[in-house]
């Protein structure tokens, strides 16, 4: 797993993609921080995370995973891959925690705002903390889904289209009256941006994950066999 991740930080930052990412990310939390503390005098960094997930997360998951599998299909190293001495299981954590280590790079950076809010008022250093467990959980959750949506297809833009279009719906679901509406995903991060941890919430974000990332395994191996 271990080289995976290597060789897909590399892929992330000898490349734009991270850079970009990155600056998308602190380009959210910067128009946020704004709204949501600099123009209402407030020092709770809760409502920064919950908008930059509820509406970062959607542009940034497609981006760091839509070439995750697809790129490896297109350009013929998908077989070289999944004949590798290094298991299923192994390739997609090592993809997963790959994305995910470009996101805690940015949420580490985002710390900035609390300094910021800490010099001018008495800011809680444990809602804020909670806030960004949150963070990681529903971030965890929507790069799986993506990374699905890149094993089964070969074209980078459709899986791009798919999870955005996922994402959307499961982020938004509980806004619109749909079949949908009991299976919102950035309702399971409301009590982290109070700064309250949910035993549920973190539950449901886990096995959302695990969804996702048990279908990819499936996809893999069922096209390890048709090789």
């Amino acid at each position: 797993m271990k080289a995976i991740l290597k060789k897909e930080l590399k892929s992330y930052f000898l490349s734009p993609i991270g850079y970009v990412v990155i600056g998308i990310f602190l380009l959210c939390f910067s128009v946020f921080f704004y709204l949501t503390v600099f123009a209402q005098g407030s020092v709770d960094l809760g409502a920064l995370y919950y908008y930059t997930a509820l509406y970062g997360l959607i542009i940034i998951a497609p981006i760091l995973t839509m070439r995750m599998f697809a790129e490896e299909r297109k350009t013929g190293t998908e077989q070289l891959l999944l004949t590798s001495p290094i298991s299923i299981f192994k390739i997609v954590m090592g993809k997963l925690f790959a994305a995910l280590i470009v996101v805690l790079i940015t949420l580490l950076i985002s710390l900035m705002f609390f300094a910021i809010t800490k010099f001018f008022g008495n800011t809680n250093i444990i809602s804020t903390l909670v806030a960004i467990l949150g963070f990681i959980l529903i971030s965890i959750a929507t790069l799986s889904v993506g990374m699905f949506a890149s094993s089964i297809t070969e074209n980078q833009i459709i899986a791009g289209i798919i999870t955005i279009s996922f994402l959307i719906i499961s982020l938004f679901a509980g806004s619109i009256n749909t079949i949908f509406s009991s299976f919102t995903l950035i309702d399971f991060y409301v009590p982290f941006s109070y700064g309250i941890i949910s035993l549920e919430s973190i539950i449901s974000l886990i096995l959302f994950a695990l969804l996702f990332i048990t279908l990819t395994i499936i996809v893999l191996k069922r096209r390890k066999l048709v090789r």
